[in-house]
């Protein structure tokens, strides 16, 4: 999916060489991506790493036909407000896919990751994706406030068979999605 996706407020669109330095801004900060990987987390560090980690997206893509990662840019600013994704899940026999968001802290706190995350999983199931998972850390409230806002259906706190540990699990297959009440 190379397409940008339009919302009423926001434009998800692949990311840009122009996108390098809000990308280091926000990569770089500890309260965002400890919430995105397994430890050790490691701050980025450089423009540099800001565009290997566009190019890796991008040829992630390129790889399977539901992969996406887009960026999350506000019409009202102008200004990136963080990252949008469908990847497939680490080591899964079974080719699952995930969804998932991070947003710069300035950006937080306004919808735009529910909203993008709607956008988005339409898009997705219209083109065919069966299910969606969506992990998360036990204490990302914040996350799983946007999964129940946008109707992932909540499986708890269990143990996690991509990342190890217990995880916060959200589910979600294209016929609940398609039949899901809009209001």
């Amino acid at each position: 999916m190379n397409d940008a996706i339009e919302t009423p407020r926001l434009v998800l669109r692949p990311y840009v060489d122009g996108d390098a330095e809000r990308i280091l801004d926000i990569h770089s900060r500890l309260e965002v991506i400890r919430w995105l990987s397994n430890p050790p987390f490691v701050p980025m560090a450089s423009l540099d790493e800001a565009h290997a980690r566009m190019k890796e997206w991008r040829e992630r893509d390129a790889e399977r036909e539901h992969t996406v990662h887009l960026a999350i840019e506000p019409r009202e600013t102008g200004v990136l407000a963080g990252g949008m994704g469908v990847t497939p899940l680490p080591g899964d026999p079974e080719g699952r896919y995930e969804v998932g968001w991070h947003l710069h802290p300035d950006a937080a706190g306004h919808g735009y990751a529910s909203e993008a995350a709607v956008a988005l999983l339409d898009t997705v199931f219209a083109d065919g994706l069966d299910e969606v998972w969506c992990t998360m850390y036990p204490h990302n409230e914040p996350s799983a406030r946007v999964a129940q806002r946008i109707g992932l259906t909540d499986l708890g706190i269990i143990p996690d068979r991509w990342y190890g540990g217990d995880s916060h699990i959200f589910h979600m297959t294209r016929q609940e999605w398609l039949g899901r009440d809009r209001d």
